[in-house]
């Protein structure tokens, strides 16, 4: 989609991060920008913020893990805007966990908003996507720890896995009409994820404690302190912008990452090659 300007585009997560990132970049690149966010008075800090930038940015609250919560949404923005063109499903979560405590309630916080927020942003769009015909694009955030499972048995890996596989099944399904795909594998990036929990719902219960000298509690500090030094959000947004001017499934942030993808591969070819008929 090489005509961004005049287009309408709504993301999730859109508070903070790399929503708040790829909403800027959108703005700035002329499009009608809604962000959709749990936190609602963090969007409103952020809607203040982007408005200096392009007149047509609004805020929705939204909890993706709700589907009547989506779908309102996304009536609220064909209101305000008319016809969407990029959906950018990109609100996450992370929770700690590992295979000594396995606290079912963060596996399901995690997967509701992770993954079944993706599912929900497309039921919601691509209807209207197909109905208009006026073409369009859907970012799905994922994660590297969507391509391998170096952060160990966890929620987040499986619902960052599940995310990638899922953009894959849709690009394809999606060629040729005119709306493409693409699923966004950043690494370590400055963000609250870390933070999460402080938009955790109800029903899923308060945030199991943990050890302090527990490997997943260890885990959880490492990772804090990556994302303190990680990538600015910005550089992603600019990525993503690129990838859907060029029509670019993957979309890649750190290319220092390769070596640990090369290694899943090259064990997948291995296993492969051992298989007789």
């Amino acid at each position: 989609m090489q005509q961004l300007k005049g287009r309408t585009a709504f993301i999730t997560g859109g508070a903070s991060g790399i929503g708040l990132a790829m909403g800027r970049a959108f703005a700035m690149a002329g499009m009608k920008v809604m962000l959709a966010d749990i936190e609602t008075a963090a969007l409103d800090r952020a809607i203040a913020m982007l408005r200096d930038v392009a007149p047509d940015v609004r805020g929705v609250a939204c909890d993706v893990a709700d589907a009547g919560s989506v779908e309102q949404a996304a009536h609220v923005t064909r209101e305000a805007f008319g016809n969407v063109h990029i959906l950018c499903n990109n609100a996450g979560v992370a929770a700690g966990g590992g295979i000594d405590t396995i606290s079912l309630d963060n596996w399901r916080w995690v997967i509701d908003v992770n993954l079944m927020g993706v599912v929900h942003g497309i039921k919601a769009f691509l209807p209207h996507m197909r109905a208009h015909g006026e073409g369009g694009h859907i970012v799905n955030t994922a994660s590297m720890a969507g391509m391998n499972g170096g952060l160990g048995f966890s929620p987040y890996v499986a619902s960052k896995f599940a995310v990638v596989g899922m953009s894959e099944g849709l690009w394809g399904q999606l060629r040729g009409e005119g709306i493409g795909v693409s699923v966004l594998c950043p690494y370590f990036v400055r963000t609250r994820i870390g933070e999460s929990g402080r938009n955790r719902q109800a029903q899923y219960g308060a945030t199991p404690s943990l050890d302090p000298a527990s490997p997943a509690a260890q885990m959880l500090a490492e990772l804090a302190r990556r994302l303190e030094a990680g990538l600015d959000p910005a550089d992603v947004a600019a990525r993503v912008l690129d990838a859907i001017r060029e029509e670019k499934l993957y979309v890649f942030t750190h290319p220092n990452m390769r070596a640990d993808v090369d290694e899943r591969f090259a064990a997948i070819q291995r296993a492969m090659e051992g298989v007789t008929g």
